[in-house]
């Protein structure tokens, strides 16, 4: 992918290191070969390896926030941002004795390998609900997933945000795409009756069956339902950066769309729990609401093929061995 966002992509981590004493470069730089530790991402409120935000100074939170835009779409971005103050609501909910810390600056900022326009390395922006992963190897972007979002509470029901709907149109889209379909299509759809507790492949670092193309093609959709289809996928795809995005589209095209399948689980009216899933041999959108009375949305971006630029690292490893 695009070597020129790749090339940013390494200034902006390499600045971010510069204004780093080395007690905070020994906590955000993490050994790039360290596999298990590199794709253990998770959307979990814990602790994570990295710095946070709370420990960063105004130039190490402006340096962060350089790079955690360049991984991200513009909307993407304001997402992101959302998500991480929906913390402060939480807390207000949960109060004191809430099971988790709610903390919108407990986010860590991640660097594995040393950054550099001929270096393998990778870098992960993630806290709860929030995962950003990105691996680069000779200047080229080689894998942009897994992007996770979520969002508790999904839709805000009280005080001054009441209203906001962080994960809006992942939600609506996906309800609109059922109701749209006929009774027949509905049944083909629908993979089970009730909704699972979260998303199928959870946080599992590589896909490997857990979930497989199943309910109904798109080649047994009309052209409206096609339509939504589609606008459902590319807000998952828009999330990433614009060249990203792009060449992700170009080859969903060079798939076909007739090979995409659409999945649903659960009840389809608002307000119940709901899955689905949007998926091909090589990409996925899964999404679930079913907790807290589904008002926390799951909602994850993954490529099968490639996720933490795994086929492209093993060629690589390949080609420089031969």
């Amino acid at each position: 992918m695009c070597s020129e966002l790749a090339t940013r992509m390494s200034h902006a981590a390499q600045e971010f290191l510069s204004v780093s004493d080395d007690d905070k470069r020994s906590k955000i730089m993490l050994d790039f070969s360290d596999k298990s530790e590199r794709t253990n991402w998770h959307y979990i409120p814990r602790n994570r390896l990295g710095l946070p935000l709370r420990d960063m100074d105004s130039l190490q939170l402006k340096c962060a926030k350089k790079l955690i835009q360049l991984g991200v779409s513009t909307k993407g971005f304001e997402k992101v941002e959302t998500i991480i103050s929906l913390e402060s609501i939480l807390r207000e909910i949960e109060g004191p004795t809430g099971k988790f810390s709610r903390d919108p600056q407990l986010y860590y900022l991640s660097i594995f390998g040393v950054p550099g326009e001929s270096q393998t390395w990778g870098w992960r922006f993630e806290g709860h609900h929030v995962s950003i992963n990105y691996t680069l190897v000779d200047d080229e972007i080689v894998g942009p997933t897994p992007l996770f979002f979520g969002s508790n509470p999904a839709h805000v029901r009280h005080g001054e945000r009441a209203g906001l709907r962080a994960l809006k149109e992942e939600e609506d889209l996906g309800r609109q795409l059922f109701h749209e379909l006929d009774g027949s299509q509905q049944q083909q759809a629908l993979i089970s009756p009730e909704a699972p507790p979260d998303i199928l492949t959870t946080n599992v670092p590589f896909l490997s069956g857990e979930v497989l193309p199943d309910g109904l093609s798109v080649s047994q959709m009309n052209n409206s339902q096609c339509e939504i289809l589609k606008a459902l996928l590319d807000v998952y795809v828009g999330r990433l950066p614009e060249v990203c995005a792009d060449e992700t589209r170009r080859n969903i095209r060079e798939i076909g769309w007739d090979d995409i399948y659409f999945a649903w689980a659960g009840n389809g009216e608002l307000g119940h729990a709901h899955y689905y899933r949007v998926q091909s041999e090589q990409y996925l959108a899964e999404y679930d609401n079913t907790q807290n009375d589904a008002n926390h949305i799951h909602a994850v971006w993954r490529d099968a093929k490639n996720d933490f630029g795994e086929d492209i690292l093993r060629n690589h490893l390949v080609t420089d061995h031969s």
